[in-house]
C-alpha cells in the first residue's frame, strides 16, 4: 500500500541538494507520488522543471501569501497561472492564501493575490493549495466569492469552524506532522471529526518534521509518522489511511497521471 505526499517544496534546501535521494528514501517507504509546490513568480520554472524530470513528482505554481508583495500591478498573475497550466506536470494553483500571522505582505496585496489564483483556479478547474493563518474568516469569505473553487486547505492546524466552513465549501484538509506533536491535542480533537474521504496527507518538508523526528529537516519519507497517527486517530487501518487518502489525491488532483 502506497502513500502520496500532497505538499513538499523539493525545491528548498537540503532537500535540493540531493532530489534523487530524497526520492528514493521516500520511494523505500512506500511513497509514490509526490506535488512539489511552488511559492514564488521566480521558481515557477524550477518546481514544473523538478516535476518534468522525475516520474510520479508533480507541481502546484503560485505566490505563497508572504511574497504578494512581488504581485504588482505590471504582474499579470492569473495569465501565468493559465499558461503554467497547459503544463500537463502543473496540477494546482498555490501555494496562496492569507497569513496575518506575520504579515510579511501586506494584507491587501495578500487579498489580491489570493483572488488572482482563486479566478484562474476556477477558470481553468484546477485545484487550489491554500495557506491560512490567523485569517480564517478572510479566507473562506473569499473562497466564498467564486462559484465552483476547489482545493485543499493545506497544513491544516485550524479551528473547528475553519474544518467545517471548508468542508461545506468542498475543500480537502491536509494531515501534516503537527498532529503527532505531544501538544497538539487540540488539532487532534479536530481532525478526528474530517471524513475519512476529505482528508490528505503531507509532509510540508523540509519543514515540521514529525515525531520522532521534530526538529530535524523533514523530507517525504517521514509521511509514515504522519499517516500512522492519523490512521490511530480515525480508529481504522494503516493500510486504510494510505488507500483513502491516495483515492483522495487524485480525485481533487485529477490531472495527476501516475507511472
Amino acid at each position: 500500500m502506497f502513500i502520496i505526499d500532497s505538499h513538499c517544496h523539493l525545491d528548498y534546501e537540503p532537500m535540493s541538494l540531493d532530489i534523487d535521494g530524497v526520492l528514493a528514501r521516500a520511494k523505500g517507504n512506500n511513497v509514490k507520488a509526490f506535488l512539489t509546490i511552488g511559492t514564488t513568480l521566480s521558481n515557477i520554472d524550477t518546481v514544473t522543471q523538478i516535476a518534468e524530470k522525475h516520474s510520479n513528482v508533480f507541481a502546484s505554481v503560485g505566490v505563497h501569501p508572504h511574497e504578494a508583495d512581488s504581485v504588482t500591478k505590471e504582474v499579470n498573475l492569473e495569465a501565468l497561472l493559465k499558461e503554467s497550466a497547459k503544463n500537463p506536470k502543473v496540477v494546482a494553483f498555490g501555494e496562496t492564501g492569507l497569513d496575518y500571522y506575520y504579515k510579511n505582505s501586506p494584507v491587501d496585496m495578500q487579498k489580491n493575490a489570493f483572488r488572482n489564483h482563486i479566478q484562474a483556479a476556477t477558470d481553468c478547474d484546477i485545484p487550489l493549495v491554500v495557506h491560512t493563518r490567523e485569517a480564517e474568516q478572510d479566507t473562506i469569505t473569499l473562497l466564498k466569492e467564486y462559484k465552483g473553487c476547489r482545493g485543499v486547505i493545506h497544513c491544516f492546524s485550524g479551528s473547528p469552524w475553519l474544518r467545517d466552513q471548508a468542508l461545506e465549501l468542498g475543500f480537502y484538509i491536509s494531515v501534516p506532522g503537527i498532529v503527532t506533536f505531544k501538544k497538539a491535542e487540540e488539532l487532534r480533537d479536530t481532525i478526528k471529526g474530517v471524513p475519512l474521504d476529505r482528508l490528505l496527507l503531507e509532509t510540508d518538508s523540509p519543514f515540521l518534521a514529525p515525531e520522532p523526528y521534530r526538529g530535524k529537516p523533514n523530507e517525504p519519507s517521514f509521511i509514515v509518522k504522519t499517516a500512522e497517527k492519523l490512521a490511530l486517530l480515525k480508529e481504522v487501518s494503516y493500510d486504510a489511511i494510505c488507500s483513502q487518502t491516495t483515492d483522495n489525491f487524485l480525485k481533487l488532483f485529477n490531472k495527476v497521471k501516475l507511472s
